[in-house]
């Protein structure tokens, strides 16, 4: 049998042969059964990232619409892109209101990524926006989330809850210590710790700082003792198994932006090398 392609998302039960299975359904297992997944943000619109990311066995992608130039069209393309490649997408909102937590679920979007989550209440309030409902957000079962009207609209409305998840960005002093509480929220699935922002927050500019990284350390800790996912960026992958050891599981190991640049700059270092070995 030939081999499998290293990204090949394992198989939901109950789909019928023929039947792609639903990988926002999977990532959400897997997130919440706290299995070590590695993803990136995506800072460019161009889906072509998003296929790369894919061919390299990315587990997910975090569009992200808080500090790069996305709109409703670029998010669904890019959801779009990441459906037909077999890579979750989720998107990291620019605030909370929830036309931003419908835009992306609507297109399809595996979960939300909320940033500067701060307290219980703000974590509750983004909960009950990720729902239909009263209270919640409007429901159509034309959107490509609901297979543009094949789902229907019970077996839609039924199956949100194990296709979508809800990550809170936890960004600073007060987000740490309100992280059991925010974690204990019904509907969160996973902190998320931005070390930039936390560093800021704390008037630090060395995301390595000692105090920096006790915070995170102490995020995950109350993360994981509510029995919810928990994880953060990391400035260098080859730090991961420090933090899968510290009981972290959800890991963004960079951006297509950053990927592009360091090639970039290991390519012109390298032809300069070359030129100056040969004396041009």
């Amino acid at each position: 049998m030939a081999d499998q392609p290293e990204h090949q998302p394992d198989q939901v039960a109950g789909h019928a042969p023929g039947q792609r299975p639903d990988i926002r359904q999977i990532f959400v297992r897997r997130l919440r059964d706290r299995q070590p997944l590695a993803g990136s943000f995506v800072k460019s619109p161009d889906p072509a990232g998003i296929e790369i990311l894919a061919g390299s066995g990315f587990d997910f992608a975090i569009v992200d619409a808080e500090h790069a130039a996305m709109g409703r069209a670029e998010i669904a393309l890019l959801v779009m892109a990441g459906r037909a490649a077999g890579l979750p997408v989720l998107v990291r909102i620019p605030e909370r209101g929830g036309h931003w937590i419908a835009t992306a679920l609507d297109a399809g979007a595996a979960g939300i990524v909320a940033p500067q989550v701060d307290s219980r209440a703000e974590a509750e309030a983004l909960a009950q926006v990720m729902r239909f409902g009263m209270g919640g957000r409007g429901f159509s079962p034309s959107t490509a989330a609901a297979g543009y009207g094949r789902t229907g609209i019970a077996a839609h409305l039924a199956g949100q809850p194990q296709q979508t998840a809800l990550i809170c960005q936890i960004e600073s002093a007060a987000g740490v210590q309100a992280a059991g509480a925010i974690a204990a929220v019904e509907g969160v699935d996973g902190l998320l710790l931005g070390p930039v922002d936390l560093a800021v927050s704390l008037g630090e500019t060395d995301t390595g700082a000692a105090g920096v990284m006790q915070l995170c350390r102490d995020t995950i800790a109350a993360g994981t003792g509510q029995g919810c996912a928990a994880g953060l960026f990391l400035g260098d992958p080859a730090t991961a198994r420090g933090w899968l050891e510290q009981g972290a599981s959800l890991l963004v190991l960079g951006s297509d932006q950053a990927f592009l640049r360091q090639s970039a700059d290991r390519a012109m270092a390298g032809y300069r090398q070359a030129l100056t070995a040969g004396g041009g």
